[in-house]
């Protein structure tokens, strides 16, 4: 879907990689949610802004700032940004939706991560061509070079693709944002088979071989709670599901002294969600020698009665759970409650070693779903309509029609 971390300020305390299993006082460096709704409608290229997608909202991005998160991923459609062709130049409207969204992130003090919501894909084609994956990450990379709260997240999910090609587009974004003079921020990667922490060891080992002459490299991780890993129910397997499917990755990121983020995670509202997202969470958190955070999927103004919705004040999951995730937030002791807290600073390093590649596997797709009404009522303009697994209305209110933006997600426009 649809999941943040980063060089802090020079005053930062400098950590060099941990080794074995010592874990850090101050816990988690970030924690926060992806901020979703500009990478909506990729059913209709380019789109009409307010139509078919829209950029977050400041005012919720805000109300989440001060209840402690301090990282934001801000998923976007790389066709929007560079249309036609990868090495095209950028949409200018377009970009500064996205330049101002990220802008506002950082002026609070906290971090962006910037996130082609592509799994691996352009224009609905698997990504191949390294060369030209790079000319679009020196285009980003280029405009964003100067601002040290941001994140680069090389592409959301890959999946169903070659493994080397998953490793080799990799190095090549790494390759062109530090290039680009971009050479103070994290990069975060992610892997193929959805980026998933429970398949994590035996789909992307050959990720260990990826190099970074800034040693800043973080892998980026999602993880869901439901029977397929998929985020497309509300229901969790067990109160221990969280802790079991990323174990196996934070043995992983032990042995070879890397660093990770789960940038994509959610549970439903009810008691064993809970208890499987807190189990995951202080797991990590004890683990946080190599975890350095997490990001709640999703916020967003567009995702209504969506089951994992973050954006207030409404939201099924910012109801639900805010202040249960609060006491994982930077500089927060462990007590519940949505008081502000201050961004940590702390600069990490990751260093690198080899292992043998491994051939990918097939996971379920990771998309959305939410809980609807009655199959008779209406849909309220922006809320879902249908998809894989929908159950809730499908007749939207009038003027507004159910537009498919994918399998399990259609939503009223």
């Amino acid at each position: 879907m649809r999941y943040t971390l980063f060089l802090l300020a020079s005053a930062a305390l400098a950590l060099a990689v941990p080794q074995g299993n010592s874990k850090r006082a101050s816990s988690f460096v970030w924690f926060g949610a992806s901020e979703s709704c500009a990478e909506f409608g990729n059913q209709n290229i380019p789109g009409v802004l307010g139509t078919d997608y829209t950029w977050p909202d400041t005012s919720a991005i805000q109300t989440l700032r001060n209840a402690g998160m301090n990282i934001f991923r801000v998923p976007f459609l790389m066709e929007r940004l560079v249309p036609n062709t990868l090495t095209s130049t950028p949409n200018e409207i377009y970009l500064q939706g996205l330049k101002s969204t990220v802008e506002f992130i950082t002026s609070t003090g906290a971090y962006a991560i910037v996130d082609p919501h592509n799994y691996g894909r352009y224009y609905g084609n698997i990504i191949t061509s390294t060369s030209d994956f790079a000319a679009f990450w020196t285009t980003v990379a280029t405009e964003f070079a100067s601002n040290d709260k941001v994140i680069f997240d090389t592409n959301n999910e890959f999946n169903t693709e070659d493994q080397t090609v998953v490793l080799n587009l990799n190095q090549a974004a790494i390759n062109a944002i530090r290039a680009a003079g971009a050479t103070s921020q994290y990069i975060f990667v992610e892997g193929n088979s959805w980026s998933g922490a429970w398949t994590w060891t035996s789909v992307n080992s050959n990720l260990v071989n990826l190099t970074d002459p800034q040693n800043k490299i973080v892998y980026e991780m999602h993880q869901y709670l439901d029977s397929d890993g998929s985020g497309t129910s509300d229901t969790c397997v067990s109160t221990t599901i969280g802790q079991e499917r990323v174990q196996s990755a934070t043995e992983w990121l032990q042995s070879n002294g890397k660093l990770g983020f789960l940038g994509e995670f959610a549970g439903g509202a009810n008691s064993v969600c809970q208890s499987a997202v807190t189990g995951m969470l202080s797991y990590m958190q004890e683990n946080s020698d190599v975890w350095l955070g997490a990001s709640w999927w999703a916020a967003g103004p567009w995702w209504s009665t969506y089951i994992f919705s973050m954006e207030p004040p409404s939201g099924t999951a910012y109801t639900y759970y805010l202040n249960l995730l609060s006491a994982y937030f930077p500089s927060n002791s462990g007590s519940s409650g949505g008081s502000t807290t201050t961004s940590t600073t702390t600069t990490r390093s990751t260093s690198s070693s080899t292992t043998t590649a491994t051939t990918t596997t097939k996971s379920t797709t990771k998309s959305t779903t939410s809980t609807g009404s009655t199959a008779t009522a209406t849909v309220s303009h922006w809320a879902q309509c249908g998809g894989v697994g929908w159950t809730g209305a499908t007749a939207c209110a009038s003027p507004y029609t159910c537009q498919v933006q994918n399998a399990y997600y259609s939503q009223c426009l």
